[in-house]
């Protein structure tokens, strides 16, 4: 159990857990939130949320992963990975649809309505998941701390609690507030947040087998004691 700074070493499956974590951002901000869905549940009747929240909180879940087991800065740094990725991905769409179209190919108008998001709409998800992303990993470091190492799955819902939280008070209002009814923007964040945190509970047993075997496998149970929980850096 590892209690003081990062020891230089390689882990087997860190850069899997990256690539995966890019993944699932790239997919649930790229298709996801151009719709809104709406199904009818028993007792609930109709239910309004964003199609992208049935998969996004899997990054939360790889976040909760990293920072358990691997610490904090190191999740810091997959973090930024995922930033990084979502900025060049926001620039390569804006550039393509930009791009005259052939005169023989007439997709445009279907691209530009997936692809074309309004620099608003892209600015709103960096900065939520930049902010829901790091209180996340904060807030779990944090409570590992406080618990000195038990009780995992108060830290696994509380840092979603809190997390994802940030993450849809961030986004929804800056960027529909004023394109889309006020009670609309209101019920669509509320449910996809309720949504969210109701993924990870049901999620839970899956996120402490994958923890438990990665903890044996890398040999690895880091306590971020003496860490600098800045989000400004890339050091571990």
């Amino acid at each position: 159990m590892t209690t003081s700074a990062m020891p230089a070493r390689t882990y087997r499956y860190y850069d899997f857990i990256l690539g995966a974590f890019v993944c699932v951002l790239l997919c649930s901000n790229l298709i996801g939130p151009a719709k809104v869905a709406q199904v009818h549940l028993p007792v609930i009747g109709e239910f309004t949320f964003g199609a992208g929240v049935l998969f996004f909180p899997i990054s939360y879940v790889f976040g909760d992963i990293l920072t358990e087991v691997y610490g904090y800065a190191r999740a810091r740094r997959v973090i930024w990975s995922g930033l990084a990725a979502l900025i060049f991905a926001s620039i390569m769409a804006t550039v393509v649809v930009k791009l005259p179209p052939a005169a023989d190919w007439h997709g445009q108008a279907a691209y530009e309505s997936i692809f074309g998001q309004t620099p608003r709409i892209v600015f709103a998800s960096i900065a939520a998941f930049f902010c829901g992303e790091f209180v996340n990993s904060y807030t779990l470091a944090k409570m590992k701390l406080w618990t000195k190492g038990s009780a995992l799955w108060s830290r696994i819902i509380g840092s979603t609690v809190f997390g994802e939280g940030v993450d849809s008070l961030v986004f929804y209002p800056a960027a529909f507030l004023g394109v889309w009814e006020t009670k609309l923007v209101l019920t669509v964040m509320a449910s996809n947040y309720v949504l969210k945190v109701l993924w990870e509970v049901l999620a839970t047993p899956l996120t402490y087998r994958i923890i438990a075997a990665l903890k044996r496998a890398e040999n690895e149970d880091y306590f971020d004691h003496g860490t600098q929980f800045t989000p400004f850096s890339l050091r571990t």
